[in-house]
C-alpha cells in the first residue's frame, strides 16, 4: 500500500479518533457502536497513512505536502 495521506491528515485523523472514541464512551447503544468504529477506522488510517477512499477517489494529500516522504 502506497501512503496516500499527508502528515497534517494524519494528525487530523488521530484527533478525530479520540474523539469518536470518547463519544462511544459517553453514550450508549447502536450510536456506541457506530462511534467506535469510526475512531477504529480513523486510527488505522492515521497509523498506515493510507486511506481505501482516497485510492477509490484518486486522492493523494500526500503528492500535495512539501516533504511527504513514501
Amino acid at each position: 500500500m502506497k501512503r496516500n495521506e499527508s502528515t497534517a491528515d494524519r494528525i487530523v485523523r488521530l484527533v478525530l479518533a479520540v474523539a469518536f472514541a470518547f463519544g462511544g464512551y459517553s453514550t450508549t447503544g447502536a450510536l456506541s457502536i457506530v462511534l467506535y468504529v469510526l475512531a477504529i477506522v480513523m486510527a488505522v488510517t492515521a497509523a498506515t497513512g493510507f486511506c481505501l477512499l482516497y485510492k477509490v477517489f484518486g486522492i493523494d494529500t500526500c503528492k500535495m505536502a512539501k516533504g511527504c516522504e513514501k
